[in-house]
Order: C-alpha cells, then structure tokens, then sequence
C-alpha cells in the first residue's frame, strides 16, 4: 500500500515510518522543510511538500495515495483552540480526497474522548460528544466523513513515551526545572494512560491493515499512572523537592498545563486489543521517566 502519513518528520510519525515499510508498505512523508524532506529520504520514505496551515497540499498528498494516516498535530496548547479546529479542516480536506472510494482514513484523537462515566475507563466503543476538551472534533470530523462513505478509523492516543519524549509529561519537566519543584495537585491520585512510542507506532500500522471503517482503537497499554508518581519520579529524576498543590494554586503553578493537571483520564484498551491481536511489550511510563538523561531534557 502506498502510505500518506502526516506528521511523518514527528515524535510518533518518526516510529511509524519503519512500521510501515517493515511491513511492505511504500510511504509518502509530508514535511515542510528541506531538513524534513531530507531526514524522510534517508528513512526510505519519498518527501510530500505540504503544510497543515495549507489543507487543500493535504487533500492532494491524499489523492496520491492508497491509504492516509493522519498523526501530525500543532502541539501549540496556547493556541489549543485554533488548532483543534485547524485539524477539523485538515481532516475534512484529506477524506475529501478518498470519497467514492474505500482506501483507509487513520485520524488521531485523546483517549479522554471515550470517558464517559466518572471514575470509569475510556473505552473504545464510546464517544463523549459532551466533553469539553476542543480535540472532540477530530473525531466530529471523522464521523462526518464516515457518514459520507468515507472509510475512517481512529487512533486515541494516551500519554506517548520513550525516555526522550513522554506526551504531555515533557513540557511538565521543563516547568519542574524552571520551577525547581515538582507537584501535583490535591493528592495526585488521579491518573494518565501510557504506552510505549513503538508499540502505538504498530498500532497504526494494524488500524490501517485492518480498514475497519468507524473503528476506534485506544493505544493504551498502561490504563493508568498516577500523576504522583508521574511527579515524583520527575524530582528524582531533577533532584527537586515534590509537593502538592491545591487546585487553586495549580493554575498560577502549572500555567497552561493546569487544563490536564487535575484530570483523571484512565482508559482501557482491551477492546483494540482483541480486535487487532495488538499487545504492547515496550516499557512502562515510569520506567522511561527513570531512565531518561535529565542532564539534556
């Protein structure tokens, strides 16, 4: 199959590349970069020239393709809003491309997108359209497009992470050093889920293959980690006091962080995992955390 994967040159699209042509596939990179189209041509991949501020480059790189899978996202959270609404159209523009037809459509999500009951896992099977995170209309998107014929499939992600890079936990190191404490908020109880950058790279790679259209899968493979322990290990790891904090004081603590803080997002993936025969062996979050070089994060 010849691949259009978005965010190619990324963190997650970066592990995807090898997935893919491990398996046979041939995969065509978006970048808008020379040094992107470079790094892509020396992973096997043929470089796209595209933009997502330029929906109309996505919907041709789709044309060109038998399959899409759509993992690239403006990690801009001041500007979280704007962005959802931006992946809203870039969506829209690539299953523009594959209508009448039944090549596979893989969009991302959050795996808080399926919490709907307090306390209670995400699963796969659900879709809170009441949630008040904006990333809901990836999959407003998706299902719009399924709606028209169009063979979509989602991916919600967790907490991604190699001991480089751990999601939303990276930038919370880098508040941590500029803070010089680590902290949660009340009692940190309340828990992220995870899984291993490799293991959610193979996770697409079967999302495309199976083309099971309004399928949502969840790369889970921890349902969930305290954000405690999560914070605590970051002290170990920076040499820094931990400490709690009230939820009033989270927000001049922890900036625009303070809108994923306090949750609780545990979610399950047993569902993906029986529809996909897809088993996570990569390490565990804290794992990672402990064995990432702070010297240089």
């Amino acid at each position: 199959m010849r691949v259009f994967l978005t965010g190619a040159t990324g963190f997650i699209g970066s592990a995807i590349i090898p997935e893919l042509i491990g398996a046979g596939h041939q995969v065509l990179g978006l970048t808008r970069s020379d040094a992107g189209a470079q790094a892509l041509a020396i992973a096997g991949v043929e470089p796209y020239r595209g933009d997502l501020n330029d929906p109309a480059s996505l919907r041709r790189g789709a044309a060109e393709a038998d399959g899409v899978i759509h993992c690239a996202f403006d990690h801009d959270f001041s500007n979280f809003l704007a962005n959802c609404d931006k992946d809203r159209r870039n969506i829209e523009a690539l299953g523009a491309a594959l209508v009448g037809s039944d090549r596979p459509l893989v969009i991302t999500s959050g795996t808080g997108m399926g919490n709907a009951v307090q306390g209670e896992p995400a699963t796969e099977d659900a879709f809170n359209i009441n949630h008040p995170n904006p990333r809901k209309a990836s999959e407003l998107a998706g299902a719009a497009l399924s709606d028209a014929g169009v063979n979509v499939s989602v991916v919600r992600l967790p907490q991604v992470h190699d001991t480089v890079k751990q999601g939303l936990i990276t930038p919370l190191v880098a508040l941590t050093r500029e803070k010089g404490v680590s902290a949660y908020v009340g009692d940190g109880r309340n828990r992220y889920p995870a899984a291993h950058v490799l293991d959610v790279a193979r996770l697409y790679r079967l999302a495309l293959e199976k083309r099971e259209a309004g399928a949502r899968y969840h790369a889970v493979a921890e349902e969930g980690v305290s954000v405690r322990a999560i914070a605590e290990t970051i002290g170990r790891g920076l040499k820094v006091p931990v400490v709690s904090l009230s939820p009033d004081e989270a927000a001049a603590h922890f900036g625009w962080l303070a809108m994923f803080v306090g949750l609780d997002l545990l979610a399950s993936s047993a569902l993906t995992q029986k529809r996909l025969g897809w088993h996570p062996t990569g390490p565990d979050l804290i794992t990672d955390l402990e064995n990432m070089d702070y010297g240089t994060a």
